[in-house]
């Protein structure tokens, strides 16, 4: 059976498949899912975790059918990390989730310095290959110089990675695709594209009206366009195509919005990778609504949600905003009823049961829509 699945929070359902995690809903249709890894396979395979996002690592070991291995990830009374791994990994492809990302009182880099000490140590393990599952790749957004003496973030963490051992790294929606290059042709990188499951999602609504995929800036009008040709291709014909230009004051600061395109009785739906404050989404929906948007549905693959991002949804004009659980969603959103996460459990699952059985990646890759 074909599936993709969904949270949305507060809410429960009822299972039958024991590869379905907690708390989740079976939607129609997932074009990339086949199924479980045989276990004449699992001898040659280790699936570890961090303390970043849990919850996805047990999700995403539920479809692959293997269990996380043992291993304690803690620290020190001083904050220093420390890692126990309990079972040999000799000879073994091992398998490390960890989105590099806030947890709780865990920062961004504390989940940084557990992928590296993670992979350190299979390293120094005997392991047969190292792969970081990294489904929020931190520091993306430093992917260039846009002043003197700053950082590239993106390409130092690369270093840093490839550095200590990893033989390659499988991330989803990567803040700018030319992130890849910033690995060494040794250290492949799977770029896996959420954008798909989420126009399968919107198109397996039956009540849009004179739909509309809404660009909240220049940069991200290939990411829309292809949501658009995933939704026409399941049946949502006529799907419209919108941008909106930001003027910036600051770095932080939008002075003015102007809206490409007509949205005029429409639903639509803005898609972008990333939401950290939700400022700019807030007022993108207020801009929809300005120019006449009959409904306004967001799809965000990082939902980080910090400082007020919260208050900013909750008082917001935004019908829906769906992301999905590549990081974990703060507490403060479980009261929020228009919040969805759409698991990416599966697709994570897929990739790297093609990865152990060395099938090819290309159906993850290509038109996921037919």
């Amino acid at each position: 059976q074909e599936f993709c699945l969904c949270s949305r929070l507060r809410a429960t359902w009822p299972f039958t498949a024991t590869a379905m995690p907690s708390k989740e809903v079976v939607t129609k249709t997932f074009q990339v899912y086949t199924g479980t890894l045989a276990e004449d396979h699992h001898h040659k395979a280790a699936l570890f975790a961090g303390n970043s996002n849990p919850e996805l690592a047990r999700d995403v070991s539920k479809f692959l059918g293997m269990p996380l291995s043992d291993c304690q990830v803690g620290a020190f009374a001083d904050g220093e990390v420390n890692i126990k791994v309990n079972e040999t990994v000799r000879a073994k492809d091992c398998y490390i989730i960890q989105p590099v990302c806030r947890n709780g009182n865990k920062s961004v880099n504390d989940s940084l310095m557990e992928l590296l000490l993670l992979i350190s140590t299979m390293r120094r393990a005997s392991a047969h290959q190292i792969i970081a599952v990294i489904p929020y790749y931190g520091y993306a957004r430093q992917d260039r110089k846009m002043a003197s003496r700053v950082p590239i973030s993106a390409a130092d963490v690369a270093m840093m990675i490839t550095s200590v051992g990893a033989d390659r790294t499988i991330c989803v929606d990567l803040h700018c695709g030319q992130i890849q290059g910033f690995f060494p042709p040794s250290v492949p990188v799977d770029n896996l594209n959420a954008g798909r499951i989420g126009a399968l999602y919107f198109a397996e609504k039956t009540d849009l009206v004179k739909p509309v995929v809404v660009s909240p800036d220049a940069g991200g009008v290939a990411r829309a366009k292809e949501f658009r040709r995933v939704m026409e291709a399941k049946g949502i014909t006529g799907t419209g195509l919108a941008m909106i230009i930001k003027q910036r004051a600051a770095a932080s600061t939008i002075e003015r919005m102007d809206l490409v395109g007509s949205v005029d009785g429409a639903d639509c739906i803005i898609v972008d990778d990333i939401v950290d404050t939700a400022g700019t989404l807030c007022q993108a929906a207020a801009q929809l609504k300005k120019h006449g948007c009959r409904r306004v549905m967001a799809f965000i693959t990082h939902g980080l949600l910090n400082g007020p991002a919260a208050d900013r949804i909750k008082e917001s004009v935004i019908d829906e905003l769906v992301v999905s659980n590549t990081v974990p969603i703060p507490a403060a959103f479980e009261e929020i009823h228009n919040v969805t996460v759409l698991s990416l459990a599966p697709l994570i699952a897929e990739t790297i049961r093609r990865n152990i059985t060395h099938e090819s990646l290309a159906s993850v890759f290509d038109d996921g829509a037919a």
